[in-house]
């Protein structure tokens, strides 16, 4: 899965460095807001590719003395420095050049052939980007639905790439259109408005990755299927008379913390009780390789079994308040 999300990463890069460029030269010619708008976002695009590979590389390091639990999670920090990065710089300036533009629509428009021109290659060049994301996607989607598989998704890196890509897409076709609308009615107003969809829809993607990221970041569980199979394969190791709780963090998209308490047969000496574990220990890594750190205590025979699945944040305002 990681080399597969590097080379999404590493062929959005090349991608977006060569639209970017191309995108300043036809700003310059055109003097076209939306044009400029659309330059910034593909620059902000190549650092945010540039961030990815970065918390790819960095999230490899070897636990140490002061991160005793690795570096897996540099992955989402750097996914959650992206999102911030489109509302900061893509969002923010489109929005502000869209907005200038409508409120002073004159000046005199440049050469509007090449920004046709860089359009239509950087349609090409995002459609080519988009593809290589979106075959990853269906590999990991495993025909789940879209949602459940945008919701289940512990690997950030993709979904990052996969929404940019289709940010950059309505972006440019945004900027088409002012741009046309702007050479047919001669009302620079046009071309500003194509800026501010490009802002307006940079801003819902940034929100939309800034949610994902976050709770990434701050510690998500297992998808409730691996939960379901985890706990079935414990409960059916012979010896096991209950799971007194469960709970899992993901530390990076190939890494997850698993802390355990269950119940077994009073009879079983202490040490048979430790190799007992560490087989349960070895059949949970056997079936799902992702839990790295298992951690399994042994609780007392009459304590209560809790529910298998945790409990859900609450839906109402009010409930989250009245339980705090």
């Amino acid at each position: 899965m990681a080399g597969g999300s590097s080379g999404v990463v590493v062929k959005a890069l090349a991608a977006n460095l060569g639209i970017a460029i191309a995108k300043f030269v036809a700003a310059g010619f055109s003097h076209s807001a939306s044009m400029l708008s659309e330059a910034v976002h593909s620059l902000a695009d190549s650092g945010n590719q540039l961030f990815l590979l970065i918390g790819m590389r960095r999230a490899t390091r070897q636990e140490d003395a002061v991160h005793e639990f690795g570096y897996a999670a540099e992955r989402y920090f750097w996914a959650f420095i992206v999102a911030v990065s489109l509302f900061t710089i893509g969002a923010t300036f489109s929005m502000y050049e869209g907005i200038h533009k409508v409120l002073n629509p004159g000046g005199v428009m440049g050469s509007r052939t090449i920004a046709y021109v860089v359009l239509g290659v950087s349609i090409c060049l995002e459609l080519f980007s988009l593809s290589s994301a979106l075959a990853e996607f269906r590999h990991i989607k495993a025909g789940r639905s879209l949602k459940q598989t945008i919701d289940e998704a512990r690997d950030a890196v993709v979904i990052v790439v996969l929404f940019e890509d289709v940010a950059a897409l309505v972006g440019l076709v945004a900027a088409f259109g002012g741009l046309l609308a702007t050479q047919l009615t001669g009302n620079g107003v046009w071309d500003g408005i194509g800026s501010i969809v490009v802002g307006v829809t940079l801003f819902g993607v940034a929100f939309f990755l800034a949610r994902k990221t976050k709770d990434l970041l701050i510690g998500q569980s297992v998808p409730t299927a691996q939960r379901d199979r985890m706990l079935e394969i414990t409960r059916q190791s012979p010896g096991v008379k209950a799971v007194i709780h469960l709970r899992t963090m993901h530390l990076g998209p190939e890494e997850v913390l698993v802390g355990m308490k269950i119940v077994v047969d009073e009879q079983m000496k202490a040490i048979d009780a430790t190799k007992f574990i560490d087989v349960i220990e070895a059949r949970l890594r056997a079936e799902i390789p992702i839990l790295k750190r298992i951690y399994i205590e042994i609780g007392a025979p009459e304590a209560p079994e809790i529910v298998v699945t945790p409990p859900r944040a609450p839906t109402d305002p009010g409930a989250e308040s009245e339980s705090l």
